[in-house]
């Protein structure tokens, strides 16, 4: 009788020791899970406009990892996207998305945000939303350095050239500004734009200052000219803000955040994603 009593008690103190570590073990992670929780802010961009963004390999350069990749992003719009994702306190997350996809996977949410260095234009304002404007830039023409147009100063000194630029881009638009031009199908992206122009295919290719920039130092043979008068534009064209869904409310949080990095570490962040591209290692 008292072995029975004594191996009931035992099992019935086992037990209660058992669940009294089940409970802890449960209480404290669903408390851990609560404190280090954060909404996750998903950014778009391609991943491959260097020197606003790019792929890599590793984190140097304080790139973030791609979501569902081996790869890093990194650049000018990584930058923005880490500040942001810091004033919002939510945890970023880069998807590495095609260029005439961004849109598309905003307004169907796959993504929170564009920051891929896209300019607010009018047309693109039918269908998404921008915050205010985190960088201004201008057009440039990219050539052979010692093509037969590597000489020109204006937009008008391409008569007979074959010219492109990238799909869905004012740059594209404004070829029809260059007297004479040959106006070839648009690009997907830049690496294709640069491989087209070294091989002869094009003979120019309209870009931004940072992108002509990133050409010279990837490609020694590439320079790019500032053309003297520029190309007519709206200032939008040539700006860049973060696209947000029709409606947002996340728009003046972002503006908030945005008004508080000064011009001058602005420019210095384009100096140092200039600097850090793969193109200049």
């Amino acid at each position: 009788m008292k072995k029975n009593l004594v191996l009931v008690l035992t099992l019935m103190a086992m037990m209660l020791v058992l669940a009294a570590c089940g409970s802890d073990k449960e209480e404290g992670t669903t408390e851990s899970e609560g404190s280090t929780s954060k909404k996750v802010l998903k950014v778009g961009m391609e991943a491959g406009y260097a020197p606003f963004n790019w792929s890599q390999s590793n984190d140097s350069f304080g790139a973030v990892a791609i979501s569902g990749s081996k790869e890093f992003a990194a650049g000018y719009d990584v930058e923005f996207a880490k500040r942001i994702a810091e004033g919002l306190n939510m945890e970023l997350q880069i998807v590495k998305t095609d260029w005439d996809g961004l849109v598309p996977s905003l307004q169907s949410g796959a993504i929170d945000l564009v920051i891929a260095g896209m300019s607010p234009t009018d047309k693109r304002k039918e269908s998404i939303d921008f915050t205010e404007n985190y960088y201004t830039s201008d057009y440039v023409i990219v050539v052979k350095a010692d093509g037969p147009y590597a000489s020109a100063k204006s937009i008008n000194d391409f008569a007979g050239a074959k010219v492109t630029g990238q799909q869905a881009t004012t740059h594209y638009d404004v070829i029809d500004q260059m007297d004479g031009v040959k106006k070839e199908v648009a690009a997907t992206d830049f690496g294709a734009m640069r491989v087209q122009l070294t091989s002869g295919a094009i003979d120019a290719y309209v870009s931004e200052r940072p992108e002509g920039i990133s050409a010279e130092l990837a490609m020694k043979n590439i320079k790019y000219i500032v053309p003297e008068p520029n190309f007519e534009a709206d200032p939008s064209t040539t700006a860049v803000a973060v696209g947000l869904k029709k409606g947002s409310n996340l728009a003046e949080q972002i503006n908030k955040v945005l008004a508080e990095i000064p011009e001058e570490e602005r420019q210095k962040l384009m100096e140092d994603a200039i600097a850090n591209q793969p193109a200049a290692q």
